[in-house]
């Protein structure tokens, strides 16, 4: 990612060891610096150090140093996680948004202040203890991922229409069938992509291949022909392109599939770009794709992050058993009945 010029040396020393050593991607680098920049506004509103008519979004962290960052206890980041669960605001554009920050968004910006002051302590040993070392990450609570059926991805696609059709097919058509995170999507090339396979660059920088099945390909060769050349030679080798000549942004690829989910009427299956990849998952699982082979495709660093899928199975074989109409009939309202007993001659004659 790129710094901003007003990120004070602290953040910036930190984000740049992140990316050098630990090799994470420009995407993750940037959740940490906004959970960081977060986390530095209350610190300065929390000791009277930031202009009290700002608003928080507006508060410069420009300052922040580490004689600010040494006197931080354990008590001012249980603060924090107070602050976060009920001033946060859920939706920052909307004036009528709920408050306060999900158990899951929580834990993202607890783990950023731990990796932060465990590189500041044992790395850079600028203080002297670590105040977030004891500090733990709350237990969100499991949700089951929502996704589309297989009725229900194919009305997707044949819905697709509008100026950039080719396009938004093909994005969907990826998703549905590859499986792809929305950062990997956006951040594809077009020497990624051969009529085989698709190189894939996910978390951490780390890379996989997917084979390409026909309607990946038949999809990625309707769309070049249409594809908008870029302004920028930045952008020149982007797959997805926008209208304003450049790389396709993950917001504006979110904007798309939320644009034509809504189209396919689908808009109340609360489902998202992100969804789409869980989509593709649970398909394949339930078409008997085996949950190494699943991990692998999706990018899973552990197994138990893919494990998701096999509840998901679960809880459709539970359904379906409900649906059969027979689990309504009970002993007592049919009847009893006597089994009927059958010689052994019956049964000999029946098991040759």
């Amino acid at each position: 990612m790129n710094i901003p010029n007003n990120t004070p040396a602290i953040l910036s020393n930190f984000l740049i060891y992140l990316g050098a050593v630990r090799g994470l991607s420009s995407a993750t680098i940037q959740e940490y610096y906004l959970d960081l920049r977060t986390f530095f506004r209350f610190l300065l509103i929390h000791r009277g150090l930031a202009d009290v008519d700002a608003a928080f979004e507006e508060i410069s962290i420009q300052d922040v140093g580490i004689e600010l960052i040494r006197g931080v206890t354990l008590s001012d980041l249980y603060d924090f996680l107070i602050f976060l669960r009920e001033n946060r605001p859920k939706y920052h554009k909307s004036a009528t948004t709920p408050y306060g920050d999900e158990a899951g968004t929580r834990a993202r910006k607890i783990a950023a202040l731990r990796a932060f002051f465990k590189y500041l302590h044992g790395r850079e040993h600028l203080i002297e203890d670590n105040p977030a070392a004891e500090l733990e990450i709350p237990k969100a609570k499991k949700q089951l991922p929502k996704y589309l059926s297989l009725e229900e991805s194919v009305q997707l696609l044949s819905s697709v229409d509008g100026p950039y059709r080719e396009r938004d097919y093909c994005i969907l058509t990826i998703f549905l069938n590859c499986g792809l995170r929305v950062s990997e999507l956006a951040g594809l090339n077009l020497g990624d992509v051969s009529d085989t396979v698709m190189r894939v660059t996910g978390k951490g920088n780390k890379q996989r291949m997917i084979p390409l099945n026909d309607a990946v390909r038949e999809a990625i060769r309707a769309y070049l022909p249409h594809r908008i050349e870029p302004a920028s030679a930045r952008d020149q080798n982007a797959l997805f392109t926008s209208r304003n000549r450049n790389r396709i942004s993950v917001q504006t690829v979110k904007l798309v599939v939320n644009r034509h989910l809504e189209r396919a009427g689908l808009s109340y299956k609360d489902c998202s770009a992100h969804k789409l990849r869980h989509t593709a998952a649970t398909l394949m699982y339930q078409n008997g794709v085996d949950i190494r082979t699943l991990q692998e495709f999706l990018g899973h660093e552990q197994v138990n992050t893919t494990m998701i899928y096999t509840h998901i199975e679960n809880v459709a074989i539970r359904e379906a058993v409900d649906a059969n109409p027979l689990g309504k009939v009970h002993s007592d309202s049919a009847g009893a009945e006597t089994p009927v007993r059958r010689d052994e001659t019956q049964e000999e004659t029946e098991e040759t």
